[in-house]
């Protein structure tokens, strides 16, 4: 297995992510762009690159926040997220340009990738998606679903799933209609899987150290909804 930091620039921001593939696989095979949680590029992002390389994908673990490491302040972080939540065009700038970058790795098959992010890493891959990128799926791990451009739902291509806990503070039963609303109104194929028991940042076991409540790691939530994409992938990438 290899392991590459790549360093990239987008948005007027030196960013450094992390590449994983399995050398001992011969060929292109289909890519994955992982998007991390809000706080920024850390130990959880990396590890599920390196899981799907292991998997046979090639993984690039992108970074939005620069310099490849998390924001040194929690208190940070909303305040960096929230005018991408009022205008997604610079949060699409830099995730567009990390699907680039893994999109020209020489072990990657351009023509299959795909976008899964965590928190607002789901965010960015859900506007990915509704950027028109040409990806094949994308997926949402207790993903943030509003967006200030529904109407760019319209510019889909990919199959779009998104997992979210039922007891999730931040995604309210109003938020995951609208998105229904979103979805159902561009025709697309899309799924939302809503898991009993569990809240934000449900595939985290650092969640529960956070110290917030309704975020905590459910490991039974963790597992079925990664099983989940692994069965999207099956439709759209292998």
């Amino acid at each position: 297995m290899r392991t590459e930091d790549i360093e990239y620039h987008a948005d007027g921001v030196r960013m450094v992510g992390q590449y994983v593939v399995d050398d001992g696989k011969p060929g292109r095979r289909a890519g994955v762009l992982v998007c991390h949680e809000g706080p920024g590029l850390a130990d959880h992002t990396k590890k599920i690159a390196a899981r799907l390389a292991g998997l046979g994908y090639a993984a690039f673990a992108m970074d939005y926040h620069g310099d490849g490491k998390p924001l040194p302040d929690p208190s940070q972080t909303m305040a960096r997220l929230q005018p991408w939540m009022a205008d997604p065009t610079g949060i699409r700038t830099r995730a567009l340009a990390a699907l680039d970058v893994l999109r020209a790795q020489n072990e990657v098959d351009p023509a299959h990738l795909a976008a899964i992010g965590y928190c607002f890493g789901g965010t960015t891959a859900l506007e990915i998606a509704r950027s028109g990128a040409d990806v094949k799926a994308v997926v949402g791990f207790h993903s943030g679903l509003a967006t200030a451009r529904p109407q760019d739902a319209a510019n889909i291509k990919a199959k779009v799933l998104v997992c979210i806990g039922a007891d999730d503070p931040i995604i309210p039963p109003e938020q995951r209609l609208a998105f229904e609303k979103e979805m159902k109104s561009a025709a697309i194929d899309w799924r939302l899987q809503v898991y009993g028991g569990a809240g934000h940042s449900f595939t985290n076991p650092a969640a529960d150290s956070r110290g917030m409540k309704g975020f905590f790691y459910h490991e039974a939530t963790d597992r079925r909804s990664w099983n989940a994409m692994i069965e999207l992938f099956g439709e759209t990438l292998n």
